[in-house]
């Protein structure tokens, strides 16, 4: 299996009492990236337009997803994360796309009984 994987930027995140105290300058919250944002990967590849410090981050969570994985203690196909950057964490929703046709024919199957 390899599902497309739908990426949704839930919040961008802004730690003032960090920048204050550790950066050089105060910045604001990340420019890239915007709520309610939506990409879609495929193959494994970075989708266009996304930020190539937070797919180093998300990527691994993508992957499993892509490949049918699931992760403990959240809905079946889906996972919430961020970017590492401290100073204006990024966080995403990952979905997994699930072909609606393949939804759609494990909805109709039926049980066959194996004589023996």
């Amino acid at each position: 299996m390899n599902a497309q994987v739908k990426i949704t930027v839930l919040k961008r995140s802004h730690n003032q009492e960090y920048l204050e105290k550790y950066a050089e300058s105060v910045w604001d919250p990340c420019e890239r990236l915007q709520e309610g944002q939506e990409f879609v990967a495929s193959g494994g590849n970075m989708p266009t337009g996304f930020c190539s410090w937070a797919w180093a981050d998300i990527q691994k969570y993508v992957m499993v997803l892509a490949r049918g994985g699931n992760f403990i203690g959240v809905k079946p196909g889906t996972f919430v994360t961020c970017c590492t950057d401290g100073f204006r964490p990024v966080f995403f929703l990952v979905e997994r796309i699930e072909e609606r046709e393949e939804v759609e024919a494990d909805e109709k199957s039926v049980p066959i009984a194996l004589s023996t």
